[in-house]
């Protein structure tokens, strides 16, 4: 039998605790903890009230590179690089202390949260295996997520071309009418 550490499962609780409160898939909670899917399961329960969402994560890269998910995708991966080069944080607590501060913005700035955690951590996955990268804007000079196997020399943003459906939602028209 192994000896397991009281100290060592409790820092894997609380890590587990703060990723449930910030809506984190059961698949992220497993990759970072030593305890079983039963005791996960609980803690989920325990802490949201209700059992965790079942099913695949999200997986297209496709997403990221949409328009209004790579603006959010690009501001979180923005903070989550400037964190992991100047905080010398690293791994999940650099995705969580990013994470929060995309939350922070989004809610100083009124605006709709796009990007969920469990996302945020694709994205770093989908950026450390090259399946995505960063391509400078050549009209803005901003880094933009986007493919990796494409070409970027003369890549435009989506913000300095903004799609014509852009922002044209039912929820943004009933708005616009109040």
């Amino acid at each position: 039998m192994r000896n397991k550490s009281i100290l060592t499962e409790a820092k894997q609780i609380q890590l587990a605790t703060e990723l449930i409160k910030l809506g984190s898939r059961l698949q992220v909670l497993e990759v970072y903890s030593d305890l079983s899917r039963e005791r996960l399961v609980r803690l989920y329960k325990e802490i949201r009230g209700v059992s965790p969402p079942k099913g695949m994560l999200p997986y297209s890269e496709d997403w990221f590179t949409s328009w209004q998910p790579n603006m959010h995708s690009t501001l979180f991966i923005s903070i989550y690089n400037y964190l992991v080069a100047n905080a010398d944080i690293r791994g999940i607590d650099a995705i969580i202390k990013s994470y929060k501060l995309y939350l922070e913005h989004i809610e100083t700035n009124n605006l709709q949260c796009i990007l969920s955690i469990t996302r945020a951590w694709t994205l770093v996955r989908f950026l450390e295996s090259n399946v995505l990268c960063l391509a400078p804007c050549i009209k803005c000079g901003g880094e933009f997520i986007v493919h990796s196997l494409e070409i970027h020399s003369n890549y435009v943003c989506g913000l300095c071309n903004i799609p014509s459906r852009a922002g044209k939602t039912k929820k943004n028209k009933k708005l616009a009418t109040v």
